[in-house]
């Protein structure tokens, strides 16, 4: 009899760096929940990446504990996916040293995350330098297939493949090249728009201004779960000009359109683009706005402070998922001590 073929697997993380936004949820979570029903998907909560930028204990098991449960009250299913904290799994933090062994300095060097501190004359710390190491085996654990990625994260899973064809040079066809998976929405605007260093709009070609990425380093952020007045608060600071009611505007050129848009479907986005048209007035659109995420996430709060309220149920969820995870990483972990000559790995 014909063996059914192996699901392909993908795989993705996530900082414990405060609450999650609607960028995660739209350029991230929303797609984990439904590639749950086709491949066999691996999420983990990254606290080890997060001590490069968090270093308060009661700060990281709290956030880390909000990711856990903002991932299950909007329907990652423990039973479908392989769900846990990645410090469960200390395999990634060895496998992280036989990669640094055959990494050039250079590649870790051109680092974005890393170029960028440089750039600002913030000192990096070693961490930082070595995080492209420890998100390659993040990856490569896993013999994962598929990454997960937006637009200005691709560069991760090139090093990722540089690093992995590196060990595999060196010691054999030992680690498993992933590849990248563009996510259906790759760039969520924040509240607010890009401007170069003299403070000046940054515009695309055709003119109109570009928005900054929702990030919460960037402060710009509509959180998941915001409700009543914080939830009010947040879409009323999105940038707006000073357009006067009844006067025609163009919705690709406004912010509070562009986030609208990603609650609506076809039908809905081409009425409100009337709308504009005929100078709605933007207030008239955050209310809108407000009414969407209300509309979206609401059924989930309850179940997310339901979650919270049993922090043990959620230990056992990540405890699970890591006994599953920690299986799949130490037979990676094996063929590299293998191939690399080391000695037989201490029992787990």
């Amino acid at each position: 009899m014909t063996q059914p073929a192996a699901r392909k697997r993908v795989l993705s993380g996530i900082q414990p760096s405060g609450n999650l936004h609607l960028g995660n949820y739209f350029g991230a979570i929303r797609q984990f929940v439904e590639l749950q029903e086709t491949l066999d998907c691996y999420y983990f909560i990254a606290d080890y990446h997060a001590l490069t930028t968090i270093q308060d204990r009661d700060r990281l098991r709290t956030y880390s504990r909000d990711v856990a449960a903002t991932y299950l009250a909007l329907g990652v299913d423990p039973e479908r996916a392989v769900f846990w904290r990645q410090s469960d799994v200390p395999e990634v933090c060895e496998l992280t040293w036989l990669l640094l062994t055959v990494t050039g300095v250079g590649l870790l060097e051109r680092a974005h995350s890393y170029k960028d501190k440089v750039a600002k004359n913030i000192r990096p710390s070693g961490g930082l330098f070595a995080y492209p190491a420890l998100m390659a085996a993040d990856i490569l654990a896993f013999d994962t297939d598929f990454v997960p990625v937006g637009k200005d994260q691709v560069q991760h899973i090139e090093m990722t493949q540089d690093m992995a064809a590196s060990f595999n040079a060196a010691y054999g066809e030992v680690l498993h090249r992933p590849e990248p998976r563009m996510s259906p929405v790759p760039r969520v605007p924040g509240t607010d728009w890009e401007r170069d260093a003299d403070g000046e709009f940054k515009r695309d070609e055709a003119g109109r201004r570009m928005p900054q990425k929702m990030s919460k380093s960037y402060g710009n952020t509509i959180e998941i779960f915001a409700e009543g007045k914080a939830l009010k608060r947040a879409v009323g600071g999105i940038t707006t000009d000073s357009k006067a009611l009844g006067e025609p505007m163009d919705p690709d050129d406004c912010l509070v359109f562009q986030l609208t848009e990603l609650f609506l479907d076809e039908a809905e986005t081409e009425a409100l683009r009337g709308r504009y048209r005929e100078g709605c007035g933007y207030g008239e659109v955050k209310k809108l706005l407000i009414a969407k995420i209300d509309e979206r996430f609401g059924p989930h709060r309850e179940r997310k402070r339901e979650l919270l309220a049993d922090p043990d149920y959620l230990e056992d969820v990540l405890a699970s998922g890591a006994a599953r995870a920690r299986a799949v990483a130490r037979a990676t972990l094996d063929r590299a001590r293998d191939a690399s000559g080391l000695g037989a790995p201490p029992s787990a």
